[in-house]
């Protein structure tokens, strides 16, 4: 994860969340006590978010200690302890809202992908993302399906060259579009193409794509038309696939599965916050 980034997201959410000041925070307690805060799980999931959780608390403040329970990627039940956080009661009321918020979000992602992945069941086929992920969030959605052992596709519109079928209507043909592509751009970018018949696999292998998409297509037809995909050309399926549907999709040979649900309409985990002003900050461990 690019902690650049990060630090400039976190500081833009906490500046949509805190405005100003904190007023009630600032009210009642003063910038010298301390205090902890612990991170309790209320689901069963996979912990995503460290990275998020150190920088977060220490844009508010460079007083802030951290323990971690669980290793980024691991697995917890219910009722555990994944973190606790020490430091200025201030800091941590201040940014505790916004940290916790993206923790959840993360590990319901990265938890959702490690069942995709487990269901999948496959050391060939790859499960990987799409660009369905909520605006100003995506470094850290992406971030979250990785850690949930999944991949990712393109990052966005700038990084790959992905010919869908808008493309195809406006250009007239795979053809065109690919043609027109292979004339502007270098040779490290790679041309995805998305076909939904047996005709347009055929013409987008003629045309030289480096990627064909079997959009909306079921587990037989595609096990059917990928006998006429040349070695060396990447197949992907996508387009509505259910979680329920994956073992029977990895079984056509496809190299990838991309799913939208992974961060479009992922549930994040319950996870809850406990403050204390009782901890012995020798307790800590830094950084």
């Amino acid at each position: 994860m690019n902690i650049v980034k990060l630090r400039k997201q976190l500081e833009h959410y906490f500046i949509e969340d805190i405005g100003e000041r904190d007023l009630t925070t600032e009210l009642i307690f003063g910038e010298h006590e301390k205090g902890s805060i612990t991170f309790l799980a209320k689901d069963t999931g996979v912990f995503c978010g460290r990275e998020v959780v150190t920088t977060g608390f220490l844009l508010l403040s460079n007083e802030c200690h951290f323990k971690f329970f669980k290793k980024e990627g691991e697995c917890f039940n219910q009722g555990e302890v994944l973190l606790k956080v020490y430091g200025p009661i201030s800091a941590l009321l201040k940014g505790e809202r916004v940290i916790l918020n993206l923790v959840q979000r993360m590990s319901g992602i990265a938890t959702k992908t490690k069942k995709a992945v487990d269901l999948l069941n496959s050391t060939h086929t790859r499960i990987v993302d799409t660009r369905k992920t909520t605006p100003g969030l995506r470094m850290l959605e992406k971030y979250a399906v990785r850690t949930g052992r999944g991949y990712n596709h393109r990052y966005g519109l700038y990084d790959a060259v992905m010919i869908k079928d808008n493309h195809i209507s406006f250009a007239g043909s795979i053809m065109k579009a690919v043609e027109r592509v292979k004339s502007q751009v270098g040779h490290m970018v790679k041309i995805e193409v998305e076909i939904e018949s047996l005709a347009q696999l055929n013409e987008a292998i003629a045309a030289g794509a480096d990627v064909i998409m079997f959009d909306n297509r079921t587990p037989d037809e595609i096990k059917d038309w990928i006998a006429y995909v040349p070695k060396g050309v990447v197949t992907e399926a996508s387009g509505g696939i259910q979680l329920e549907e994956l073992h029977a999709y990895g079984q056509t040979g496809v190299d990838y599965i991309s799913l939208g649900t992974l961060t479009h309409s992922v549930t994040a985990l319950d996870i809850s916050v406990k403050m204390s002003v009782k901890e012995e900050e020798k307790q800590h461990e830094s950084i």
